[in-house]
Order: C-alpha cells, then structure tokens, then sequence
C-alpha cells in the first residue's frame, strides 16, 4: 500500500514520570515514519503536551476517557485519509521494529476492512497467563462472527475510514470494546477482515499479573465482549428490505 493513503490515530495519558518517559520515547520513534499522527490526550502534564506540541505531522487533541480519546483521534485522522492506522501509544519496540514494515508490505483495495496486527503463537505466549486467558476468550468471540481465526488482541490494526460513521453508535461506556466492533462490522457489511502475523512480544515491564492487573483483564474482557455484540445486532442500512 502507499502510506500516502495512511493516518495514524492514537491516544495518551501520561500519569507518573515512567509513563511519560515511555510514551515520549515510543511517540518520538512513531514520528520518524513522517506520517499524519492524531493524538488525543487525556490529562497529560503540560510539559509532556509541550514536548509533543513541535513535532511536525503530529495533531494533539484533548479529550477525558478511552472511548472519547479514541474517538477524537479517529474521526480527526478519517477526514484526511481513506485508511487509519489505529494503535496504542506505548508500543515503542512495535514502532521501532514492526510498523514501517506492515505499512509496506500489506496490500489494500476498496473492499479492505481491516488488517489487524496479529501475534504469532510465540508472541503471545509471552504475556501474562491470565491475559493470554481472557484474550483467547476475545479471540474465539471474534473468530464466531467473521470466521477468522486470529488474534485480535494485541492493538495495533488498520482500518476503512468508510467505518468511522457507523462508530457513532458507540456510547461512552464501550472502553476496548470499539476494536472488535470494528473488526466484526467490517465483516457484516462485507469487508475483508485480515491479519499481518508477527512476533509481537510483551515488553519486559509488562509481564507482571497480579490482582489489580487481573481485575483490569476482566474489565477489558467485559467491554470486549458487549462490543462483539452490538457488532453483531446492529441493524445496518439495506436489511429486512
């Protein structure tokens, strides 16, 4: 594909110093890729807004909630583009390693719904048991409506910007929930539902599973799921005609 046809959408919420220094590092390699970057914030320090602020090709918005960020960073990043590249701000070894790539490599044309960044099995073995339990739940959910079978979990994907306007749908609540809305809508409105397949390994930092971080599993779980379905009851234009 020519990454002419490409935006890049994305949030942020620094909340210590860690977080900050992660996110600035991740989004400074995001920026080399001289590519649109839509970013919408969600409480930042002003000294992180102001680091972001100068660096060409990016757009910073604000915004409180995951849904509401999300949103803002999407529907900004759809009036420029035919195809947005969605993805959490954190994933710096991604960026650095696997996006320019998939950028190049994937092919797309006007039936492409989405092309979703999957892990091998390898990569996903190495996340956290109770994650990798909760997203093969996501997965199987998934793999019902469009018939693919795939991981669907790890963040980063690609998508039609002709899906945006059907996100409206969507309350605040939806949290994760809206990524495999999109997927599974895409697949019932007969768009190809793809993946680009690699070895997406957790970062080191991430690898702990503890009570707070198994609760949150749950909590992704359930919106995960409520998006599947209204996917899949939505009514869209042109049926029971």
């Amino acid at each position: 594909m020519k990454v002419t046809d490409v935006c890049i959408a994305t949030i942020s919420l620094a909340r210590n110093t860690g977080e900050e220094n992660l996110l600035l590092s991740a989004l400074e390699q995001l920026a080399t890729l001289q590519l649109p970057v839509y970013i919408t914030d969600g409480g930042s320090s002003k000294s992180f807004l102001d680091f972001l602020e100068p660096i060409p090709h990016f757009k910073i918005y604000e915004a409180k909630g995951l849904w509401a960020q999300a949103k803002t960073s999407i529907k900004a990043a759809a009036s420029n583009a035919k195809f947005i590249f969605y993805t959490e701000p954190d994933k710096l070894e991604f960026f650095a390693k696997h996006l320019k790539a998939i950028l190049v490599e994937i092919n797309v044309n006007a039936n492409t719904g989405v092309v979703i960044a999957s892990r091998s099995i390898k990569g996903f073995n190495t996340f956290p048991a109770f994650q990798q339990m909760t997203e093969t739940a996501i997965n199987n959910c998934c793999r019902e409506i469009t018939g693919k079978d795939f991981d669907y979990c790890y963040g980063p994907f690609l998508f039609n910007s002709t899906l945006v306007p059907y996100l409206d749908n969507l309350d605040d609540n939806i949290g994760w929930g809206w990524r495999p809305f999109v997927f599974c809508l895409a697949h019932r409105l007969g768009l190809n539902v793809e993946s680009f397949e690699g070895d997406f390994n957790c970062p080191q930092d991430q690898r702990e599973d503890d009570a707070t971080e198994r609760i949150y599993r749950m909590k992704q779980l359930t919106q995960n799921i409520n998006g599947i379905m209204k996917a899949a009851t939505i009514d869209l234009p042109g049926e029971n005609q």
